[in-house]
């Protein structure tokens, strides 16, 4: 079995028994959530988010459907709309078997096509569109087989796996043949795991107490609230007032910070020792997502206070978590369902980080990620990292409820695990309907009453 995009061309068993669909088109949305007047989603760079997607549905002749999305935050999601739809000839007319017996060339082609990668590649808006299509493909995937995809990727041999994955650029960090072998060898005891998550489901943290744009008494209202339901992690958004970040920390559970890049790497060392009396467990975002050597400054600066450095949901591809993990430049590596090319090029950054030695903390919160993050993360556990010590996976209580099968927390703050066939990305046709942009029942209502500016 070869495992690179350029080598692999032998379809494994399992693949071949995979039921053949004919992909007739990809139809794209542009999906918007007016999350900016309540503040919610607020930070010190990102002040008055309204949660978006691009909501990807990918048809088949048969009638089965796959559902995936990009995460955005309002304005430009028109955008990656834009860029999704100029990819869809990669997908549409196509037979399913033809993408997934050889998915890393798939990934490629549609990563790499001569004239679009020029405003790539790899990263930014071509790569969130990306995400869009692939996470779509996957949730056919997954129901093709009958299961959810944490499930399917637990499932698959290792040499499946790892022949869905682009190697390039990252043999210098790690093979196939190394990440086949510490696959095989976690392989042999991954039932007791199975089990574990589906009776206990999966750790959770939440932001949900600590919007920036947050009053005083609704934070304190909402920590009740979510110590309440079983929560022990929380993380609040810091970087604008030195003097407000220290007046509302002081918690006796865990607790972590979020600058969301709003530093200079300086700054961000300074910010830190004024706030390292309350033991945080990690500073996330300190500084530009991209400065590789600035948090692994940040990140010396601060070991003796026992604080790490936690990115990942801005990193835009496999080679820049690549760097961050070579240069032991963060201790939580946050990887986002939707910020690099969906769940092909997550694979990679999960091997790498468990051959670095390095905790997958994923970002979540935006519109589908705990959704979808749950499902990889879950596999972490099963099949890579095979423990939830210091693991946790970040919990946002919004848009849930737009969602046929969503995210559930447990009674002591776990997530449960999904057992739906897919991804866990299928928004319910009225939450569609009523929030299409600029469409949409709510949003054509919200610009006849004045409360946003029609477009």
């Amino acid at each position: 079995m070869a495992h690179s995009a350029t080598t692999a061309t032998n379809p494994n068993p399992s693949a071949m028994s995979d039921r053949c669909l004919n992909i007739t088109s990809l139809e794209a949305k542009d999906i918007r959530w007016p999350t900016s007047l309540g503040a919610h989603g607020s930070d010190a760079m990102h002040t008055d988010p309204d949660y978006s997607c691009v909501y990807v549905t990918i048809h088949t002749a048969e009638g089965m459907q796959g559902y995936g999305l990009t995460f955005t935050l309002g304005r430009g999601t028109d955008i990656v709309l834009m860029a999704v739809n100029a990819m869809k000839r990669f997908v549409e007319n196509r037979t399913t078997a033809s993408i997934y017996q050889n998915f890393a060339k798939f990934w490629r082609e549609i990563t790499s096509e001569s004239q679009l990668r020029w405003i790539g590649p790899e990263k930014g808006v071509t790569h969130l569109a990306v995400a869009a299509i692939i996470n779509a493909l996957w949730d056919l995937w997954a129901k093709i087989r009958g299961v959810p995809v944490w499930r399917l990727l637990t499932d698959m041999e290792p040499e499946e796996l790892v022949s869905t994955i682009d190697f390039r650029y990252i043999t210098d960090a790690i093979t196939p043949k190394e990440a086949i072998a510490l696959l095989r060898e976690n392989k042999t005891i991954c039932n007791d795991r199975i089990q574990d998550i589906v009776e206990g489901g999966y750790p959770a943290y939440t932001t949900q107490v600590g919007w920036l744009g947050y009053s005083d008494e609704l934070i304190r209202s909402l920590c009740k609230k979510y110590l309440r339901a079983g929560f022990t992690a929380f993380k609040i958004k810091v970087g604008q007032d030195l003097e407000n970040d220290i007046k509302q920390i002081g918690w006796s559970n865990r607790l972590m910070v979020d600058a969301n890049q709003i530093w200079d790497v300086n700054t961000a060392i300074e910010w830190m020792e004024k706030l390292k009396e309350f033991q945080l467990l990690w500073i996330e975002e300190p500084t530009s997502p991209d400065d590789v050597l600035g948090h692994k400054k940040i990140a010396e600066a601060l070991r003796k206070y026992n604080i790490g450095v936690a990115t990942g949901e801005m990193c835009c591809n496999r080679v820049l978590f690549k760097q961050f993990l070579q240069e032991n430049a963060l201790e939580f590596c946050q990887i986002d369902s939707a910020r690099i090319g969906g769940v092909n090029e997550i694979l990679s950054v999960y091997l790498m980080a468990k051959k670095f030695g390095v905790k997958v903390c994923p970002h979540a919160g935006g519109v589908g990620l705990c959704e979808m993050v749950q499902h990889l993360q879950m596999w972490d556990y099963t099949s890579v990292s095979c423990t939830k010590q210091d693991r946790m996976v970040e919990f946002v209580d919004q848009q849930h409820e737009q969602f046929l099968h969503p995210a559930i927390i447990n009674e002591n703050a776990c997530y449960v695990a999904p057992t739906a066939p897919g991804y866990s990305t299928e928004l319910k046709q009225e939450a569609v309907a009523m929030f299409e942009y600029p469409i949409g029942t709510e949003w054509q209502r919200m610009f006849a009453e004045g409360i946003f500016k029609s477009v």
